[in-house]
């Protein structure tokens, strides 16, 4: 059992920067594949970013590639979204997740956080 606690979502201006931190419980934190997902108002939820348990390999979709980083720290059990040139299109909540598999997809992610919002002004 994984549980997942995401912080850092505010509200930005378009051009600025969000970290946002997902902790989680476990002694299995570094067997975990994690990704960060976003669901805008009236959307599916769809991928951002994912990372190995190793953190060897990182995989963005292709609306933040360049824009956003994916880091974890395995000692402290905790994942990061580095998120730079916010644009008011990256307005949505924001979801880590964790799975046993190397996806793209939601439904291949077992354990979910509650989400935090972040708000992108034009």
């Amino acid at each position: 059992q994984v549980q997942l606690v995401e912080s850092g979502g505010g509200l930005v201006q378009a051009g600025g920067s969000l970290r946002l931190s997902c902790a989680a419980s476990g002694r299995t934190f570094s067997s975990y594949y994690m990704g960060w997902f976003r669901q805008a108002s009236g959307k599916e939820r769809e991928f951002a970013a994912r990372i190995t348990p190793s953190g060897g390999y990182l995989g963005y979709a292709h609306s933040v590639k360049g824009r956003f980083t994916i880091s974890r720290d395995n000692a402290k059990n905790t994942v990061y979204l580095q998120m730079s040139s916010l644009k008011p299109e990256d307005t949505a909540v924001y979801y880590c997740a964790a799975a046993l598999t190397n996806s793209n997809s939601p439904t291949d992610y077992n354990y979910w956080g509650q989400g935090t919002q972040v708000t992108v002004s034009s």
